[in-house]
């Protein structure tokens, strides 16, 4: 069904690392759980939904403009994540946008960030479509401004959060010990950060020739292991350099990927293609993926609060809302997320976590 496609150089890469987990307890930010679990919940049908015309969004690239390449059902623009407790809000663009006046958004990690960063923007432009904005793009960074309220939001591309550097007589060496960008993103007023998909990456575009852990330089090594290494570092460096009063740190999920009709119950289903309702209920069949308990482990030894936007199950469940052929790269997306879609919910739950009085508690 044509080629792969790849957004910032990233394969849709088909491989499952699943792992049944019981009892997985979520972690928000080192504190005890809150009496409404904005992650825990199923997706219902809304007629007030989507919260935007996505053909008035500026900010969509052709990696996720579904609409706009063909996707023949748009129902999946109608479902509202539903927690079991509590209402999610509505994201209000002009609210945030007056409470984080001069302020800096970032979004650090690979083409998911890029998908939320998407996203997020799309809310805001939709809540002041006349206001002035400038975007600026680098070779790591783009930065939009929406200039009538000094207010940046910047994605910083990074798909390991640690560093690669050309060594002499080595080559490329993704250093898992090692983040020197952190003096960059530190400045920030909200961070978001994500990376897991290229752990698995092994093909000739991976972009590194060896990999350094401790001081010990290999040609390669378990890549499981490798992602809890930088996660790690990546944490130590938030326990360390990161003012947690001035700025507050989030880690993005990881998201579902939907190559295997197995996986939510139809083992004749190959892919996402022609799926066009989300899994019903509240539970996916196979699991949690490995990652998601080293997230979560990490993140209960850090000694700063760092909150979980911990979004795997209501990815899971969302088998509809990929581009699968309908994107502008030709190629076959079951891992990336159309824009309007399921990335507004997760920018919806960032919304409400900044903004807990906006939760109502279902009676």
């Amino acid at each position: 069904m044509g080629k792969v496609v790849e957004i910032f150089g990233v394969v849709a890469i088909f491989v499952s690392f699943f792992l049944l987990e019981a009892n997985a307890e979520v972690v928000t930010n080192n504190t005890k759980k809150k009496s409404c679990d904005l992650f825990e919940g199923s997706w219902i049908f809304d007629n007030s939904y989507p919260l935007y015309n996505s053909t008035a969004c500026p900010f969509i690239r052709k990696e996720f403009d579904c609409i706009k390449y063909g996707k023949p059902n748009l129902e999946y623009l109608k479902y509202r994540w539903q927690p079991k407790d509590c209402v999610l809000p509505r994201f209000d663009g002009k609210n945030f946008l007056r409470r984080f006046r001069g302020k800096k958004i970032m979004y650090i990690g690979d083409s998911l960030s890029l998908n939320n960063f998407e996203s997020f923007l799309c809310l805001l432009h939709v809540a002041v479509p006349k206001a002035k904005f400038k975007q600026e793009i680098k070779k790591q960074t783009v930065t939009v401004t929406f200039e009538d309220y000094g207010v940046e939001v910047i994605l910083f591309h990074s798909n390991y959060l640690v560093d690669i550097e050309v060594q002499p007589n080595v080559g490329r060496v993704l250093k898992l010990n090692s983040m020197k960008y952190g003096r960059i993103w530190k400045n920030a007023d909200v961070l978001i950060f994500n990376t897991w998909l290229w752990y698995l990456r092994s093909d000739s575009k991976q972009p590194w020739d060896f990999v350094e852990n401790n001081g010990t330089i290999s040609k390669d090594m378990d890549r499981v292991a490798a992602f809890r290494v930088g996660l790690n570092t990546w944490a130590k460096w938030v326990d360390t350099d990161v003012d947690t009063k001035k700025t507050k740190v989030y880690f993005q999920g990881v998201a579902a990927m939907h190559y295997h009709g197995s996986e939510w119950g139809e083992p004749k289903v190959k892919n996402c293609f022609n799926e066009t309702t989300p899994v019903k209920g509240s539970t996916y069949p196979s699991g949690l993926a490995i990652p998601v308990n080293i997230v979560k482990q990490v993140l209960r030894k850090m000694s700063k609060p760092v909150y979980l936007l911990d979004i795997t199950k209501l990815t899971q469940l969302r088998k509809d809302g990929h581009p699968s052929i309908y994107n502008g790269l030709h190629g076959f997306d079951c891992t990336h997320w159309c824009i309007g879609g399921v990335p507004d919910t997760w920018n919806q739950i960032l919304y409400a976590s900044l903004f807990p009085s906006s939760l109502k508690h279902s009676m």
